[in-house]
């Protein structure tokens, strides 16, 4: 059995079936909203959770990161695992961001 290390995106590699979808894939400006790929990705996303639209971030961090902003407000705490991911790794972003402490239990 071959095993995928999941630990990181860092330590993955594409295989070539992957890169072959890459370079065939239609493309567009994200940006605009003219990325078939990402519109479709979003449509399913929307669909799959019951809800009226989706949004594509590119990291963990960058999601983690909007779900607190779009939550908090400056001066908020947020409660957090002593090895919670967000404290260890994403810390900086929410209290330099938005102004949001954490508070480990």
């Amino acid at each position: 059995m071959k095993v995928i290390d999941l630990r990181s995106d860092t330590v993955t590699l594409p295989t070539d079936e992957m890169r072959r979808a890459m370079y065939e894939a239609d493309l567009g400006d994200d940006v605009y909203g003219e990325d078939p790929t990402v519109n479709r990705l979003e449509e399913i996303a929307a669909q799959m959770l019951g809800k009226e639209a989706a949004l594509f971030t590119s990291s963990g961090t960058m999601s983690n990161l909007l779900a607190i902003l779009s939550q908090t407000r400056p001066g908020n705490e947020i409660i957090v695992g002593s090895e919670s991911h967000i404290l260890w790794y994403e810390v900086g972003g929410a209290s330099a961001l938005g102004g949001v402490v954490l508070r480990t239990v």
